[in-house]
């Protein structure tokens, strides 16, 4: 149903993907992968022929079919739009789509009261299930979607999986969620930056998602074990040569005056020593595996007391431009507790973590770390990345921040440019930096993992999980609530309760 061959796309004389060839049947479902920035996302636009910002070359066939995209976010010529006018063309597509329209909004628990308000005005979860309910009254042939489930709840997850399962629709995406990608993709295709980021490699293959990720990861280990053998041994030769060469170098300087004959041995024998010298330096290493799940930080031992009271929280009513969300909002958080709130789209979490966050911030005996779930509500884009995470500017702090990025896989040209030119999974990684450095022993953190690769999100899943202080979330990351958190308390309009984990299983 779709054909690829010999595709090649460029971006500012750079390649993100080389020479791939992949063909799509029905009922394939393939999931793209890979760090931030790698083109993903270019990939989908080039398919569909509106990606004006790079070189494409290669063949594209379509044969024939109609293709639906779900873009990462709606655009904004569509923001202003009434939800009715951004979904129907005309009153006559509304009547023509009016059943499936309201077997969709029950499906993704909303009210036909939606349709007057404003896109701009929705929740982030909201503007995704709209736009995947504009995607599904189109009934295209081939479906294209950019991370579906960025800001989806949990019932509306579980819904897109199984409709992704159970469509004979061949559809290709793009998603950090790893449940989601363990439990729908038949087919993986791995878009990959390496060299320090100056050349691309893809890795196409017929597997579900977790084979892939184990095989991955068996490869990258043996690899690792062969380079350090071979860098281990090399080390140990040069060290042999380096030692015979300063002998001969050494009889050199007292033999040869008396004894001229022997001088001519000892300087054939240091030729020899030096063409040996020469071919191990050509030797052909095994490289250590320049991967994403390469990624390395932690946290200073941080703590919180035990039966420390880090928030005690009573809100009558929590609400967003007068319009109240919730009521009898309480909550307290006791000493190292690691806590996620869940809830459905457009109950008020991003909101109750500002309110949060407006309660922690003046306080003198925590030191609070805020990842929000716009990043701009607190990074300016004109900011370079290292005035942002050192901004004292001292040589050691610059030295140590320059480390730490390295560790996190930024280039060069990353660390001393602008965080505008930051793709939103670089700056989820840059804004966990911070809170390093910072020393933070209080993190709230609202979806701080929706960005990130799903090849590195377990090493951050890991760190978080590790950490000593107190962690206050948002999330609808299934793993995440499983490794990292606690204790979760669901949001809904009536207050907080706490759920067990077995409910989001």
């Amino acid at each position: 149903m779709l054909e690829i061959k010999n595709l090649s796309i460029i971006v500012n004389h750079k390649y993100m993907i080389k020479d791939l060839s992949l063909v799509l049947n029905e009922k394939d479902k393939l999931a793209i992968i890979g760090e931030e920035g790698n083109g993903k996302s270019t990939l989908l636009k080039a398919i569909l022929g509106i990606c004006d910002y790079a070189e494409v070359e290669g063949m594209i066939n379509l044969k024939g079919n109609r293709v639906g995209y779900l873009e990462q976010s709606i655009s904004g010529e569509h923001l202003k739009k009434t939800v009715y006018e951004y979904l129907f063309q005309t009153d006559e597509d509304y009547y023509d789509k009016i059943s499936d329209f309201y077997r969709y909004l029950e499906v993704f628990q909303l009210s036909d009261s939606v349709l007057n308000e404003r896109v701009e005005n929705l929740s982030g979860g909201e503007k995704v299930k709209v736009s995947i309910l504009r995607l599904l009254l189109e009934d295209d042939d081939i479906l294209l979607l950019d991370e579906p489930t960025n800001d989806l709840d949990i019932e509306t997850l579980e819904w897109l999986e199984n409709f992704i399962n159970h469509t004979d629709k061949p559809i290709i995406y793009v998603s950090h969620d790893e449940t989601l990608l363990s439990h729908t993709a038949n087919m993986i295709l791995h878009l990959e930056q390496i060299n320090h980021k100056t050349d691309c490699r893809h890795t196409l293959l017929k597997s579900d998602y977790d084979s892939y990720v184990e095989n991955r990861l068996r490869l990258i280990e043996k690899q690792t074990q062969v380079a350090r053998s071979e860098r281990r041994n090399y080390d140990k030769k040069q060290e042999k040569l380096r030692r015979v060469m300063e002998k001969v170098e050494h009889q050199q300087n007292t033999i040869t005056r008396k004894d001229p004959h022997g001088g001519q041995l000892l300087k054939k024998k240091m030729h020899a020593l030096k063409s040996q010298e020469k071919k191990l330096m050509e030797t052909s290493l095994t490289e250590v595996p320049d991967v994403e799940e390469g990624i390395r930080f932690f946290f200073e031992q941080v703590e919180v007391p035990r039966k420390k009271v880090v928030l005690k929280l009573d809100i009558d009513e929590l609400k967003v431009n007068e319009k109240v969300l919730a009521h009898n909002v309480q909550l307290e958080v006791i000493g190292n507790e690691h806590i996620c709130i869940i809830g459905k789209n457009g109950v008020g979490k991003s909101t109750l973590m500002k309110e949060i966050y407006k309660e922690l911030k003046p306080r003198e005996d925590i030191k609070l770390g805020y990842m929000p779930q716009s990043y701009e509500d607190i990074l300016n884009g004109e900011v370079s990345v290292l005035d942002f995470i050192a901004p004292s500017g001292d040589i050691k702090d610059v030295t140590n921040a320059r480390m730490m990025l390295g560790n996190m896989k930024f280039t060069k040209d990353e660390m001393t440019g602008k965080i505008k030119n930051l793709s939103n999974g670089t700056k989820a990684k840059l804004l966990l930096m911070k809170l390093v450095l910072e020393k933070c022993n209080v993190l709230l953190l609202d979806e701080p993992t929706r960005n990130v690769s799903p090849l590195s999100n377990p090493v951050i899943r890991k760190v978080l999980k590790e950490f000593q202080g107190t962690i206050i979330s948002v999330s609808h990351d299934r793993k995440y609530m499983k490794e990292v958190a606690h204790t979760i308390y669901k949001l809904t309009e009536n207050g907080i309760e706490q759920i067990s984990h077995q409910q989001i299983d």
